[in-house]
C-alpha cells in the first residue's frame, strides 16, 4: 500500500542564525590588520616632482627605501636651501651610508640584493646635491636607484619611473 505524504500545517522556514557574524567580522578585521603594513612618513620638505612622459609603477614597494630632497616646510627655522629627509628627520650626505645599512638590515637576506632606493627630488633642487647623494649611495653599495616623478602634466599621481 502506498502511503500518501502530506505536509502538515504551515511550517515556516527557520530564521538564519546571526550568532557567528561578530566572530567572522573580528576575524576579517584581524586579518587585514595583520596583513596591511602602515608606513607613513611625515613630510618635512616640499615636494613638487618633475614631470615625465614615460613612467612605470614600482613593482615591489616593500623593498623600496625613500630619500626626499627639497626645501624645508619650516623656512623660518631651517632656511630655504634644500634638505635631505630620511624617514622622519633631516640628514646630511654623511648619514646616507648608515641609513642604507639600517634599511638593508630590515630586509630578509634573500631580498637585500633587490633593495631599491627611491629618490624623490623637488624639481627646483640643484643637481649638485643629487650628484652628491648618488656618490654617497655608490659608496654604500646601493646601486638600484629610481627617481620619482609625476606621470605627465595633466595627471599628478606621483608615479615612479
Amino acid at each position: 500500500m502506498a502511503q500518501n505524504i502530506r505536509k502538515k500545517g504551515n511550517k515556516e522556514t527557520p530564521a538564519v542564525s546571526t550568532a557567528s557574524l561578530p566572530d567572522i567580522i573580528f576575524m576579517l578585521l584581524f586579518f587585514f590588520m595583520v596583513s596591511t603594513s602602515m608606513r607613513e612618513v611625515e613630510m618635512q620638505v616640499k615636494l613638487e616632482l618633475p614631470d615625465a612622459t614615460e613612467a612605470q609603477k614600482l613593482e615591489k614597494k616593500s623593498l623600496a627605501s625613500y630619500i626626499y630632497i627639497g626645501p624645508p616646510n619650516d623656512v623660518a627655522k631651517y632656511g630655504s636651501t634644500p634638505k635631505i629627509q630620511l624617514n622622519n628627520a633631516y640628514a646630511s650626505i654623511d648619514q646616507i651610508g648608515e641609513f642604507i645599512a639600517a634599511e638593508r638590515d630590515k630586509l630578509k637576506e634573500e631580498e637585500r640584493p633587490e633593495m631599491t632606493t627611491v629618490i624623490k627630488v623637488n624639481k627646483i633642487t640643484h643637481m649638485g646635491m643629487v650628484t652628491d647623494l648618488k656618490q654617497a649611495l655608490r659608496r654604500a653599495n646601493a646601486l638600484n636607484i629610481i627617481y620619482a616623478s609625476n606621470k605627465d602634466n595633466k595627471k599628478r599621481d606621483n608615479s615612479i619611473f
